[in-house]
């Protein structure tokens, strides 16, 4: 259990605190939401394997040889050193922007949980499934309070991607966790992993950004591994404005507060406050705003029939301003996650947003183009860059002055309106199966369902490389 202790700096507090949580501090509402964020993570991974920036990191990575070896997943047998499996693995779950989101503004798990498989398989005792679960919630609750300790961490990002800075520190700390570091190493673990924080916005819309997250599990793992050799590194991190501090204009703070009973009772989790938002599509957040209006437009048309949208006189969005997700005329999956306009006009004609709609074919065919150049963007000055306070609003003109507006203020998925498990099983049942076997899909889902009752958590990793015969990717690698 955590004692109550008076600690010198916020930085202790952390270390104290990830060393000391246990599964007794676990509730059932952190248990049942990480749950659901670890098995819809595997899906986006394991989809994501299809992706040429999983395919490049693989082959990048297949250089490397050591005596650890760790799980690929999706890849029958195939291994690779801890690091590296961690970072691709890491990649392939957002590599197609389909990962979980929360408030503020981060993709929480992929830079947890494919560090933690990964380091799990090298141990000499294997993990249970409950030491899993606890490090993964560690993992998560220090992203969530370094995202508290600035209001501007609240709007969409602007300067950098945060998976690149606070997710680094989680998959340090959820490694740390996993390797039961004492309180003065977990620190390190912090200290070395803040050295590798930090990817400019710039990269986002391009085959780079998945990297982040990728970097940010296996830059953590390492940091905690070589913590655990005696690295060392500041000991006030957390403290300084010239230490986290610097990625936050209005950097503030405070100590990761302790409990001192028995039970658990006396520690809250950013989880239980804060749920996270589920995709039901491949692409950034905020397009599923839009698209949910969108949707709502072309019904509203399509009342007495289909519509023909090639009556379409003018399209209105009505967004946050951001500009990387401002994207006029897509020339690539990874812009067109990233546009409003792409994603509306995608909804309006297909009536829905896929995993299909982001190919090359979709993305280049002369009905998107035409309505694409339609469309004009505006930023009311009451919508705000916030995942937790945004709104999308589309407005279609016809050609004999038809126009009909539809609004959404929070979309199906959202933490306000969260995916039923059904749905969410659903979703992981999709993407899973392009990969694995269908038996190898429900052990995965009994698996998470029950994973505090599993005595070897490693078993997950061998139910991940139940691929099927026809998988498309991990032959060419294979030599």
């Amino acid at each position: 259990m955590l004692r109550k202790v008076s600690h010198h700096s916020v930085t202790e507090s952390f270390g104290a605190a990830i060393s000391s949580l246990n599964a007794v501090h676990l509730t059932d509402t952190v248990i049942r939401r990480s749950k659901r964020m670890m098995l819809d993570t595997l899906g986006v991974g394991l989809l994501g394997t299809s992706t040429a920036v999983f395919s490049k990191a693989l082959q990048y990575s297949q250089f490397f040889k050591s005596v650890e070896r760790s799980s690929v997943w999706g890849g029958s047998g195939m291994t690779l050193p801890p690091q590296y499996a961690a970072f691709v693995n890491g990649i392939a779950v957002h590599s197609m922007d389909f990962d979980d989101t929360w408030h503020p503004a981060t993709h929480p798990s992929g830079a947890v949980l494919p560090a933690l498989l990964a380091l799990a398989e090298t141990l000499p005792t294997q993990p249970s499934g409950l030491d899993l679960l606890l490090a993964f919630n560690v993992g998560i609750e220090v992203q969530g309070r370094l995202m508290r300790f600035s209001k501007e961490a609240h709007n969409i990002p602007r300067r950098f991607h945060p998976p690149a800075v606070v997710g680094v520190m989680g998959s340090a700390a959820a490694s740390a966790k996993l390797l039961a570091l004492s309180p003065a190493q977990c620190v390190h673990s912090l200290a070395i992993a803040a050295s590798s924080a930090g990817a400019p916005m710039a990269n986002a819309a391009t085959q780079t950004k998945p990297l982040h997250t990728g970097n940010a599990a296996r830059r953590g793992l390492e940091a905690a591994k070589l913590a655990l050799l005696g690295l060392e590194g500041s000991q006030a991190i957390l403290d300084l404005e010239s230490g986290f501090g610097v990625f936050y204009s209005d950097y503030s703070p405070s100590e990761l507060p302790g409990t001192n009973d028995g039970c658990g009772g006396g520690f809250r989790w950013v989880l239980e406050e804060q749920d996270v938002a589920i995709k039901r599509f491949p692409a950034h957040l905020g397009m599923h705003w839009v698209v949910d209006a969108a949707l709502a437009v072309r019904a509203k048309l399509g009342a007495s029939g289909e519509p023909d949208l090639c009556k379409v006189q003018k399209v209105v969005l009505r967004v946050p301003p951001s500009r990387y997700i401002d994207c006029p005329f897509p020339a690539m999956e990874h812009q067109a996650r990233h546009s409003f306009q792409f994603n509306a006009c995608s909804a309006l004609l297909d009536n829905q947003v896929s995993v299909n709609s982001f190919s090359g074919p979709q993305i280049e065919r002369l009905a998107l183009r035409e309505l694409l150049a339609k469309v004009r963007v505006e930023n009311p000055q009451d919508n705000h860059p916030s995942f937790d306070k945004m709104y999308c609003e589309v407005t279609v003109e016809m050609e004999h002055g038809e126009s009909v507006t539809a609004r959404c203020n929070t979309f199906y998925g959202h933490w306000r309106k969260p995916l039923s498990q059904e749905d969410l099983v659903g979703k992981f049942e999709a993407n899973a199966s392009t990969v694995l076997s269908q038996e190898a899909v429900e052990r995965v889902v009994d698996f998470i369902g029950n994973i505090e009752k599993c005595p070897d958590c490693t078993v997950l990793g061998s139910y991940l490389q139940m691929s099927r015969p026809t998988t498309h990717l991990f032959r060419e690698h294979l030599g």
